[in-house]
């Protein structure tokens, strides 16, 4: 039996052996390789090497606190790797595999803890927001915290998204238990589908729709403080195009969404060469009221914009707190990055 397969059926694949990992596929031909390592890209995707009979590799060097997902790729669909039960869904239409190296260590906040004494509660709604969003009205989770006193708000774009895969709610339970952060409440609206980068691509109608409709809608649920008694108070949260679309919402509401956390944000687009209108925005004004989390994945076609993003906040003068993590674009690493982001924000 080859030592490869001998060790796939004991490990499971990909092999690791320090920062070398071996991605490992058996039988008379191999399929396609690609991930988080090479930009999903398709039309150049990695072939394996056929070592010995029936046995295909190929290896790569991955930073040894890595979090990386790939996917096998043959006649144009995807083929499981049937030696690595990891899986996750991509947040569209497939599943991928995923493997973490020695050194990466989930967030122990992202899981429900059982028999935790105080817990918030979900509640679920559809908020009307007329012509201010696709469609005139979105479904939306609220999180009321474990309290009866005001408590400051975070709009979370992608909010679905959000709560069922970065497992924000959990965070924001295991957050308060510990009294590492102040009791906070949450609104997490759907995002608008095929309106979802309109909507969010700096754009004032959604700045509205946050901070009249949304603020409005959640105090009819929720007990929130006053951001013209404490401005600044409340929070904004978006990864990749939300995460866009969360600083400028800060940038443009500071008066009420003073604390700020960008995921991956997508600070890259251009129009017709001309650099999103987010910079100018910022070299516009004297510096805002606002502080601001900011992290990228080191794997990820994004991270040019952000280190380029976050030199401009720092000359400026802004308050930010910068991350960049060895992985890629997924609900994954942002949820393994959300309890030190809302520590940051709100921590006691």
């Amino acid at each position: 039996m080859s030592d490869y397969l001998t060790r796939a059926r004991a490990d499971t694949t990909p092999l690791i052996d320090e920062q070398c990992v071996t991605f490992v596929w058996f039988g008379d031909h191999a399929p396609d390789l690609i991930g988080d390592f090479n930009g999903w890209n398709r039309t150049q995707p990695l072939a394996l090497t056929e070592i010995e009979p029936g046995v295909w590799v190929h290896t790569l060097m991955f930073p040894i606190d890595a979090y990386v997902e790939y996917a096998f790729f043959a006649d144009d669909a995807r083929v499981i790797d049937p030696h690595n039960p990891r899986m996750t869904w991509n947040g569209i239409d497939e599943m991928q595999q995923w493997v973490r190296m020695p050194d990466n260590t989930p967030s122990p906040y992202t899981a429900r803890v059982p028999g935790l004494a105080t817990r918030g509660i979900i509640i679920e709604d559809r908020v009307r927001g007329n012509n201010l969003i696709v469609g005139g009205s979105r479904d939306v989770f609220l999180y009321k915290p474990p309290t009866d006193e005001p408590v400051p708000l975070i709009v979370v774009w992608d909010g679905r998204d959000y709560l069922k895969r970065a497992y924000l709610a959990n965070i924001v339970d295991n957050l308060i238990a510990a009294d590492k952060i102040r009791p906070v409440a949450l609104v997490m609206p759907d995002n608008g589908a095929q309106a979802r980068f309109i909507e969010y691509f700096t754009t004032d109608v959604t700045v509205y729709f946050a901070a009249d409709v949304l603020i409005k809608f959640a105090a009819q649920h929720l007990t929130l403080i006053d951001s013209d008694e404490q401005p600044g108070i409340h929070g904004v949260l978006g990864a990749s195009m939300g995460g866009l679309m969360a600083l400028y919402t800060g940038l443009r509401a500071p008066e009420i969404f003073g604390h700020v956390i960008t995921q991956s944000g997508a600070f890259s687009f251009e129009v017709r060469g001309r650099e999103s209108v987010i910079y100018e925005v910022i070299r516009a004004h004297d510096v805002l009221p606002i502080k601001i989390w900011q992290d990228v994945g080191t794997m990820e076609w994004l991270l040019p914009g952000n280190r380029k993003m976050n030199a401009l906040l720092r000359e400026k003068g802004y308050n930010v707190a910068y991350r960049e993590f060895s992985a890629g674009h997924n609900y994954t690493v942002w949820a393994d990055q959300l309890a030190d982001a809302l520590i940051f924000q709100y921590g006691r």
